[in-house]
């Protein structure tokens, strides 16, 4: 009988069926640390297509990681609709201007085509760079802001909700706009060579919009969405809450969500077992500040919250790694990972077990 590790496709295509490989797979989703690694300024690292490529292989040997993660930076989309970007020296790029400065612009809006924006098809050739470079044996994560989140850059938070209670006309008009981009967006990476997408969409968590009020719009646009996306998805909502929509989840059809700290991994896991996967939930923002034991504490007890059955990735709550977690951190985590995480799981160790989540009933 082989002992061949598994590859990390092989690993995560396992969990993502409700079994249980060889590990739980790693997703350490890293953007600007590639440019740490080639001593690069984010702006010159984003700027070039093989920088990213580089990066995302040196990384991956480094942490050994499980999958290759071809965002840039959330602001990409709104560029691509003529908007401005703003660089700092250790964050990510952020939306300047908005778009749309005046609500009535939505009526003569037009989607940009994904083919005759230079920002976005760097994003393509990283994608078939990675596609080329890892052989079909690491799972390629692309990303796309959903239509109903990405107004938040195009307009602005505050006009965008006005625009949400007080126009439902525009905001219906806009949602198909950035539902035909979304699409095509999505598409076009998994052309180019992206094995899923990740859909983020953190205006629909329950941290900002009521679970009623997600039903009645964030749920809606996913659905039509996810349904144009010729590939599985990830929905994410970028450390805000699902819990109190975690039953509306799988009919969005998503196979995996990404969860917030917030939320209680152990009770997530057992409510949507055998439905959907979990992608999760660090805290990137304490990262900063963990010790290597305090890493190897965190990642034990998502492994043990949610591992047992298959049906988990661990990762980070928000979908992004800030720029000052450290890389010492990074390796910690790792090796808690390899350490903790291998089946069959046992991470009762010295201290306090964590209880497995109850089996679903078939």
């Amino acid at each position: 009988m082989s002992t061949r590790p598994m590859t990390s496709l092989e690993r995560v295509l396992t969990t993502l069926g409700h079994r249980e490989p060889d590990r739980v797979p790693l997703f350490l989703l890293l953007t600007m640390h590639g440019a740490q690694e080639l001593g690069l300024s984010i702006e010159t690292y984003f700027s070039r297509p093989e920088s990213v490529v580089e990066g995302q292989l040196r990384l991956r040997r480094k942490y050994r990681n499980d999958c290759f993660y071809t965002f840039f930076y959330a602001s990409v989309e709104t560029e691509a609709w003529g908007g401005d970007v703003l660089y700092t020296d250790d964050g990510p790029p952020n939306a300047g201007r908005p778009v749309i400065r005046a609500a009535e612009q939505i009526r003569t809006l037009e989607p940009p085509r994904v083919a005759d924006a230079p920002c976005l098809v760097k994003v393509l050739e990283a994608t078939s760079g990675l596609k080329a470079a890892g052989g079909g044996e690491t799972p390629i994560i692309g990303v796309v802001i959903s239509p109903f989140s990405v107004p938040v850059m195009q307009m602005g938070f505050e006009p965008y909700l006005n625009l949400m209670f007080e126009q439902p006309e525009l905001f219906e008009h806009l949602m198909r706009l950035n539902e035909s981009f979304c699409i095509e967006w999505a598409n076009a990476q998994l052309a180019a060579g992206a094995t899923a997408i990740c859909y983020f969409d953190p205006v629909s968590s329950s941290t900002i919009v009521s679970p009623e009020h997600f039903r009645r719009t964030g749920f809606q646009v996913a659905k039509r969405t996810l349904a144009g996306i010729k590939g599985p998805v990830a929905m994410h909502f970028a450390s805000g809450r699902c819990m109190p929509i975690m039953d509306d989840l799988p009919d969005t059809g998503a196979a995996v969500v990404g969860v917030s700290m917030l939320d209680d991994l152990a009770a997530l896991k057992q409510r949507v077992a055998g439905k959907m996967s979990l992608l999760g939930n660090l805290n990137g923002v304490e990262m900063r500040r963990w010790t290597a034991a305090q890493a190897e504490e965190q990642v034990r007890a998502a492994i043990g919250a949610a591992g047992h059955g298959g049906g988990f990735i661990l990762s980070d709550n928000h979908g992004e790694i800030p720029y000052q977690v450290r890389e010492d951190t990074l390796l910690a985590i790792s090796e808690a990972v390899h350490r903790w995480g291998t089946y069959p799981l046992d991470v009762s160790g010295e201290r306090a077990s964590f209880p497995r989540p109850k089996t679903p009933r078939s």
